[in-house]
This record gives structure tokens, sequence and C-alpha cells, in this order.
């Protein structure tokens, strides 16, 4: 069985810094695309960045860039987002994204439908 188990979120003020972990297990979690999807409330999910299998390459939607970093450990079966700069905008619950059913490419950033395995979600507040 599949499973994800995010952790790290909080709340922080403007500016802070926050760092998200997704623990796997039930599966090859180094020969998968995996990814970090957010939700706030009244709006669809989207995507905050993925991976690629053996961490490289990233993609990150246009939003986050150059503030948020997106890594992985395959020996420990974790994925892990480093957030900085954090502002209220990025308030919103942060979903771990694994088994992604297509093959690598820029538009699985854009598809949570593409990933079959879901975390339950961590809250990120961020006050001004």
């Amino acid at each position: 069985q599949v499973q994800l188990l995010e952790s790290g979120g909080g709340s922080v003020q403007t500016g802070g810094s926050l760092r998200l972990s997704c623990a796997a297990s039930g599966y090859r979690f180094s020969g998968n695309s995996v990814g970090w999807f957010r939700q706030a409330p009244g709006k669809e999910r989207e995507g905050v960045g993925v991976i690629y299998g053996s961490g490289s390459p990233t993609y990150y939607a246009d939003s986050v860039k150059g503030r948020f970093t997106i890594s992985r450990d395959n020996a420990k079966n974790t994925l892990y987002l480093q957030m900085n700069d954090l502002k209220p905008e990025d308030t919103a619950m942060y979903y771990c994204a694994a088994e992604c059913t297509v093959g690598w490419g820029s538009s699985i950033l854009l598809r949570p439908s593409y990933f079959k395995t879901w975390g339950q979600g961590t809250q990120v507040t961020v006050s001004s």
C-alpha cells in the first residue's frame, strides 16, 4: 500500500521560511516523478513544483520560482520543499503527490490528475 506523509507546515510571517517533508512508503520511490501541489480555500489545486525520479530536472510554478526549491532523497524515500521569502498568497494546504501516470514533462505540473497517490496535506499559513 502506497502511503505519503507530509510534515513541516505551520504559521509564519511574511518573509519567513518553512521546509516541508513527505515520507513515502510502499512503492519504488526513486523510479517515479513526484511533486508538491497546493490548494487555497475556494481555489483549484495547483502545481508548485515537480521533480524527476533521479532528482533532476525540476519544474516550478512561476509564482514560486526563485523562492521555493524541491528536492528528494531517494535513499530516505523522502521529498522536500524548501520555501523561502514566504508571502500571504502562499497560504494553502500543501500536498505531496506520487505515482505519476505519464512520462516526464512540464505538463505534469499543470495536471494533478496525473498523480495517483496523495498525502493528507500540511497547512501553511503566512501572515502579513
